[in-house]
């Protein structure tokens, strides 16, 4: 992994503040919401931050390749 900071709307952040990502778009019905259609990723602390679907995936893509085994094949446990 190059990095462990994804790049959401203008906002570097650690992958391990990630708590949740949304499979869904938000929706409440409000006509005043700014997040309607956005999808969420919940950080620890309580704070959520937005993005587009196309955000979204590049959020779950990032966790999925830092939490996998190492591709090179080594064995550094001895």
């Amino acid at each position: 992994m190059d990095s462990p900071l994804i790049l959401i709307d203008d906002k570097h952040v650690p992958l391990y503040r990630i708590v949740w990502v949304s499979d869904l778009p938000h929706y409440c019905g409000d006509e005043d919401c700014q997040c309607e259609g956005d999808y969420e990723v919940r950080l620890d602390a309580d704070e959520s931050l937005w993005t587009s679907q196309k955000g979204r995936d590049d959020v779950v893509a990032a966790l999925k390749k830092w939490c996998s085994d190492p591709v090179d094949g080594s064995d550094n446990s001895l």
